[in-house]
Parts: structure tokens; sequence; C-alpha cells
């Protein structure tokens, strides 16, 4: 069985739809790990590095909160971290759509 890779970009796109997701509140990093792993293969050891990226260039604010007597971080989606989404669905779905084209049989067409 054939297994796509997982590029940078699409890692952030699909850290950014998960966080969006979450309303005000955020999530926190194993939730976000568990509701990847619906579609790809992901350990936390893999995402923390990603969510600290997205921190550092703005994409993400964070907040700690006490839960079961540890502290919990969350994950707010900004502002701009919502422009990014919103490029990167943009470029997924060109993406997409161009793919399955190759794929599909649709070169024909062009």
């Amino acid at each position: 069985m054939a297994t796509f890779g997982f590029g940078t970009s699409l890692l952030d796109a699909l850290v950014l739809s998960v966080v969006s997701r979450t309303g005000k509140e955020g999530a926190y990093g194993y939730k976000i790990t568990q509701d990847l792993r619906r579609v790809i293969d992901i350990s936390e050891t893999t995402l923390y590095p990603v969510l600290r990226r997205l921190l550092k260039d703005g994409c993400l604010t964070s907040y700690n909160q006490e839960c079961a007597g540890r502290n919990r971080r969350y994950y707010r989606l900004t502002a701009l971290g919502d422009e990014q989404l919103s490029r990167y669905q943009i470029e997924w779905r060109d993406y997409r759509d161009r793919v399955q084209n190759v794929l599909f049989g649709g070169l024909e067409n062009e």
C-alpha cells in the first residue's frame, strides 16, 4: 500500500485546522494529536515542534490552565493563523484538483 508523505506546510495546515475548530477555549497538545491521528500517524514529539513554530510565527497563542493538578497548555488561533489557514485551504483545493486530474484521467480535458 502506498503511503503519501506529509510536508511541513500540510502538517501546519492540519494543526491550524484542528485548533480552529476548538472555539474560544482552544485545544491542548494531546487532544490535537488525537484528532490528527484520524488522518495521519503522528506522535506528540512530532507535534510539539510544529506548535512551537506556529507560536513563533504568530499563528497561534497559548495559555496554561490547571487540569487535575497539572498545568495543561492550550493553543488558540490568532487572526494571522486564521488568514494562514485560509491560504492553506485555497492552495490545498487547487493541489487536490490538479492531482485528481492526473490520477483519474482529467488531462485530456486540458
